[in-house]
């Protein structure tokens, strides 16, 4: 990608509004310092003092935190929290971020907030080292009022933004965000419309409308039908299967192997991952990666350039270690002359 086009790309970003439809949790770090080590005197089991503790949005959330970095001009969460002081620590890091609007996002006591609290050992010298996590979540089905509140603001949003990001990041269906009712009137507000739609699910993309799907390849395959490792020439006939079929484009994240975007009409893009420059924290990666995509779709950008552009943020995001990092658009611009 050349500089100029790359500027032209991004100096839009601050004119865009950006939906991002989806699961948002709190990422909850404790900061454990292993100098202060003691043994319980009432239980003899091992302490670990925890000398900071800090949060931001994960998730969906992890999405907007790139989509903010990189200077959109107004980003609207569709999504919930509950009632409790988990939510109240993530909808304080959402409004902290620049352009976020908190006028779709439910604060309701019929769900517990979306947790992530992750324990983190932290030496001097040393990259931080996660302990096991602890994770809070819903269970039970989303309840219809909530969930019906949410398909309402989609079909309002829709109509008014340049692009939106649908995160389905629950391990039980029908518990979280995209539910499917959410996924009915997103079928119905985007057919027929060039609006870029990007779609990402932990449980994979059967069943979603026909809008952007973004996956990995294990993800593509399983989603296609087709067993075991795909080969990128694999990946490259599946994506333009799958993009026919759907009639949009699909993009396909291959790790060390780079991304490929296939349309419609057959054309098949490829874009290597850049070289590491050191230690890696793949962690965030591909939320990076779905950020990118839809700011530079909204932008005019064609697939090639948003399959570059992603892959300048993803490699900036994995040599951030102990966080889940984000890329600027000044960052990026560095690594410019890297993508190939």
């Amino acid at each position: 990608m050349k500089p100029e086009r790359f500027h032209a790309i991004t100096a839009r970003y601050p004119s865009l509004k950006i939906a991002i439809i989806g699961d948002f949790c709190l990422d909850r770090y404790l900061e454990i310092d292993p100098g202060r080590a003691e043994i319980s005197i009432e239980t003899d089991l091992p302490v670990h003092n925890v000398s900071r503790v800090r949060a931001q949005p994960g998730a969906a959330g992890t999405v907007l935190n790139n989509v903010a970095a990189l200077g959109t001009g107004e980003i609207f969460p569709v999504g919930f929290c509950g009632e409790d002081g988990e939510g109240f620590e993530l909808r304080r890091a959402l409004a902290a971020l620049p352009g976020v609007k908190l006028d779709h996002f439910i604060t309701t006591p019929l769900r517990r907030t979306f947790t992530y609290c992750k324990p983190l050992v932290v030496e001097p010298g040393r990259p931080p080292r996660e302990l096991s996590r602890l994770d809070s979540k819903n269970w039970t089905p989303t309840p219809p009022q909530v969930a019906e509140a949410l398909a309402a603001s989609t079909v309002a949003l829709l109509q008014r933004v340049d692009a939106a990001i649908v995160m389905d990041q629950v391990d039980e269906a029908e518990t979280g965000v995209v539910t499917q009712t959410l996924l009915g009137v997103l079928g119905l507000t985007t057919r027929g419309r060039a609006l870029p739609v990007i779609a990402d699910s932990r449980r994979g993309l059967h069943g979603f409308p026909s809008v952007i799907f973004k996956m990995n390849a294990a993800e593509l395959g399983k989603l296609c039908g087709w067993s075991g490792t795909l080969s990128v020439e694999q990946v490259r006939e599946a994506a333009v299967q799958l993009a026919r079929q759907n009639q949009r484009v699909v993009f396909v994240t291959m790790a060390e192997r780079g991304l490929v975007g296939a349309s419609p009409d057959g054309a098949v893009e490829q874009v290597n991952a850049l070289p590491l420059r050191g230690p890696i924290d793949i962690v965030g990666a591909g939320d990076s990666v779905t950020a990118n995509l839809a700011l530079a779709l909204a932008a005019g950008a064609s697939v090639r350039e948003a399959l570059e552009l992603a892959a300048l943020a993803a490699s900036l995001v994995i040599h951030q270690l102990g966080t889940t990092g984000t890329a600027h658009v000044a960052q990026m611009q560095s690594l410019v002359p890297a993508v190939v």
